[in-house]
C-alpha cells in the first residue's frame, strides 16, 4: 500500500472535492442541456448564448476551486493528479460547448442541422451520464461508475459515425456553397470534440474506479 494510501486512511477526508466535482459536472449537464434547447425554433439563439456563456463562467470558477482546493490540501480523497484531470476534461467541454453556440451566433446559423442535431443530442447523453458517474466517487459505488463509463464511450463511437458522415457529405455534395461548409465545418467539429472529451472524462472515471476497487 502506497504511502498516501495509508494517509488517506489515517487522515480527515476532505469531501470537498467531491462536492466541487458534483458542482462542476452538475454545470456542464445543464450546458448540454441548454444547447440541446438549440432545437426549439421559439428560442432565440442569442440568449441561449448568454445563459451557456454564464455557464461557462460557473464552469471556469469550479475549476479555480479545484486547483486551489488541491493547493492547499496534502491529503485527497482520491490521487490528485486525478482530480485535477478530471477537472480539467469537464472544464473542456463546457468551453466547447460555449464554442459551439458562440459560432451559431458569429456565423449566423438560424438552427442545428440534422447531423448537428443527432451530435448535439449525443453531447446531452454523454452529459446526463457524466453527471450520474460523479457523485458514485464519493459512494465508493466503483462498478457503477464504470459501467456508466463504458456508456459513454457507445455514445462517442456513435458520435463519431455521425460527425464522419456529416463532413464527408458536406464535402461531396456540389449544391453546397463554402460558406455553408466553413461554418457547418466549424460547429460539428465543436462538437465531437466535446463528445471526445466526454469520452476522455469518462476514461478517468474508470481509471479511478480502477485504482481504488
Amino acid at each position: 500500500m502506497s504511502l498516501q494510501a495509508v494517509l488517506r486512511l489515517l487522515l480527515p477526508r476532505a469531501d470537498h472535492f467531491y462536492d466541487i466535482l458534483e458542482r462542476h459536472v452538475s454545470v456542464l449537464d445543464q450546458a448540454a442541456k441548454e444547447l440541446a434547447r438549440l432545437k426549439d425554433p421559439t428560442v432565440p439563439v442569442p440568449s441561449l448564448r448568454e445563459r451557456i456563456q454564464d455557464l461557462e463562467h460557473q464552469g471556469d470558477q469550479a475549476f479555480q476551486d479545484m486547483l486551489e482546493a488541491l493547493g492547499r490540501t496534502f491529503v485527497t480523497p482520491i490521487d490528485r493528479e486525478d482530480l485535477q484531470k478530471l477537472s480539467k476534461r469537464i472544464d473542456d467541454v463546457i468551453d466547447l460547448i460555449n464554442a459551439t453556440v458562440r459560432a451559431f451566433v458569429l456565423f449566423g446559423i438560424e438552427r442545428p442541422t440534422r447531423p448537428m442535431t443527432l451530435l448535439i443530442d449525443q453531447l446531452a447523453a454523454c452529459s446526463t451520464a457524466l453527471a450520474l458517474a460523479v457523485p458514485k466517487l464519493r459512494q465508493h459505488s466503483y462498478p457503477e461508475i464504470i459501467k456508466t463509463g463504458s456508456q459513454v464511450h457507445f455514445f462517442e463511437k456513435e458520435g463519431d459515425v455521425v460527425f464522419r458522415d456529416a463532413l464527408s457529405a458536406l464535402f461531396h455534395d456540389p449544391a453546397i456553397d463554402a460558406k455553408t461548409i466553413l461554418r457547418e465545418k466549424e460547429v460539428l467539429e465543436d462538437l465531437e470534440k466535446a463528445i471526445n472529451r466526454c469520452d476522455q472524462a469518462a476514461e478517468l472515471l474508470i481509471n479511478i474506479a480502477v485504482k481504488n476497487s
